[in-house]
C-alpha cells in the first residue's frame, strides 16, 4: 500500500519539482525583483490559507531577515466579511495558492490592485483566477498534485519564496545556496526507513505538540497540519518560546512532542527545551541533524544553512505523517471530509 500511494509518490517528486522550478523561474524571478525594487515598497503582506499560509509564515521570516522588510499575514475576513481592508500603500502583496481559486485570497489581491499596490501570485496553475488577477505570477511547476495533502506544492512555494528573497537581497552567495535545495530535499528523503519504523509506536497517541522556532516555526505548523489531516492526530504547533508561557503546565509522563531542531541560531534553545520536556517525563521525538537527549530522532540533512532548513525539515515530517496514517489503516490519498480545493470567504 505504501508504494502504491499517490502521496508517497508526490513526496518523492519534491527534489525534481524544486529543480524544475529553479530552472524555469530563475530568470523570471530576477526580472520580477527588478520590478519590485522599482516599486519602492517598504513592506510585504502575504495572503494564503492552509499549507500555503504556513509557507507564508516562512516567507515572513526570510523577507524580514534577508531584506529587513516588515512582513504581515493578511486577514482575509477583513476583506470579505467586514469590508474594512487595511491601507496597502507601498506594500507588496504576495498571494500563495496552489489552486489559485480561493475566493478570499482573490479578494485580497483585487483590493490591493484597487489601491494600486503591486501584487505577486505563487500558484501551481497558469490558468487559475489568481494567476490572471495578480500583476505577476510565479508558477510552481509541481505538476498535478493529486493527493489531498499538499506536499510538493508546499516545498515548491518555500523554494520560490527563498529565491525571491535571496535575489532581492542581492548577495550571489545566498542565491547559490538556494540552488542546493533539490539536493537538500533529496537527502531528507533518506529518513523514510526511520519514519516507517517509528510510526507504529505512535499509533495509539491521540494528542501531541509540534515545536519549532525561528525559520522552522512554519515547519511546526505544517507538520502539525499533516498529522491532523493524514493521521487524525490532534497535534498543536508552538514556538518553543511560547510553549514556556503556560502550555508547559501540560507536560507529564503521558505528554508527546515532536521538536524540530536543525543546526543554527535556534538550536541551543531547542536542545535546552527538549531536555526540559524529558526532565518532566515527556516522550520526545526530534527532527535534527545533531544528536539530542530524546527518545527518537528523524535525521535531517547536515550542513544546511538555517534559513533554508525548513525545506529539508518538513520532508521527514511528511514521511512520518504518511507512515503513521498507514499504520492506523487510513487512506492517505483521501483523508476524510477533505477536498483538494477549499473555497473560503
Amino acid at each position: 500500500m505504501t508504494n502504491a500511494s499517490i502521496l508517497r509518490r508526490e513526496i518523492f517528486e519534491q527534489p525534481d519539482v524544486i529543480a524544475r522550478l529553479l530552472d524555469r523561474e530563475g530568470a523570471h524571478i530576477t526580472r520580477l525583483v527588478e520590478k519590485i525594487r522599482g516599486a519602492d515598497i517598504d513592506s510585504i503582506t502575504f495572503a494564503a490559507r492552509g499549507s500555503s499560509d504556513n509557507a507564508a509564515v516562512y516567507g515572513k521570516y526570510i523577507f524580514a531577515a534577508l531584506n529587513q522588510l516588515p512582513v504581515a499575514l493578511a486577514t482575509p475576513s477583513l476583506y470579505t466579511l467586514y469590508h474594512t481592508p487595511p491601507r496597502l500603500k507601498r506594500t507588496l502583496v504576495i498571494a500563495i495558492s496552489q489552486s489559485g481559486e480561493s475566493p478570499d485570497i482573490l479578494a485580497v489581491v483585487a483590493e490591493a490592485r484597487r489601491q494600486g499596490a503591486p501584487t505577486l501570485a505563487l500558484t501551481n496553475r497558469s490558468d487559475s483566477a489568481l494567476a490572471h488577477s495578480a500583476d505577476d505570477a510565479i508558477l510552481l511547476h509541481a505538476g498535478a498534485e493529486q493527493s489531498i495533502a499538499a506536499t510538493k506544492t508546499y516545498t515548491a512555494s518555500l523554494a520560490a519564496l527563498a529565491l525571491v528573497a535571496a535575489t532581492l537581497n542581492g548577495d550571489a552567495a545566498r542565491r547559490a545556496e538556494v540552488e542546493r535545495v533539490p539536493e537538500i530535499v533529496r537527502a531528507a528523503l533518506a529518513a523514510e526507513a526511520a519514519a516507517r519504523a517509528l510510526a507504529p509506536s505512535l499509533a495509539n497517541v491521540a494528542h501531541g505538540v509540534v515545536i519549532g522556532r525561528g525559520y522552522n516555526y512554519a515547519t511546526a505548523f505544517e507538520l502539525a497540519l499533516k498529522l491532523k489531516e493524514l493521521a487524525y492526530l490532534h497535534a498543536e504547533p508552538y514556538s518553543a518560546a511560547d510553549f514556556l508561557h503556560g502550555p508547559l503546565a501540560l507536560v507529564d509522563e503521558n505528554f508527546r512532542a515532536l521538536v524540530i531542531a536543525p543546526s543554527g541560531a535556534a538550536f541551543a534553545s531547542l536542545a535546552a527545551f527538549t531536555a526540559r520536556l524529558r526532565g518532566a517525563g515527556a516522550r520526545v521525538i526530534v527532527l535534527s541533524d545533531r544528536a539530542l537527549n530524546a527518545d527518537a530522532r528523524l535525521e535531517l540533512p547536515a550542513n544546511v544553512p538555517e534559513w533554508l532548513s525548513p525545506l529539508g525539515a518538513i520532508v521527514p515530517g511528511q514521511l512520518l505523517a504518511l507512515h503513521l496514517a498507514l499504520a492506523k489503516g487510513y487512506n492517505v490519498d483521501q483523508p476524510r471530509a477533505l477536498t483538494k480545493v477549499t473555497r473560503t470567504l
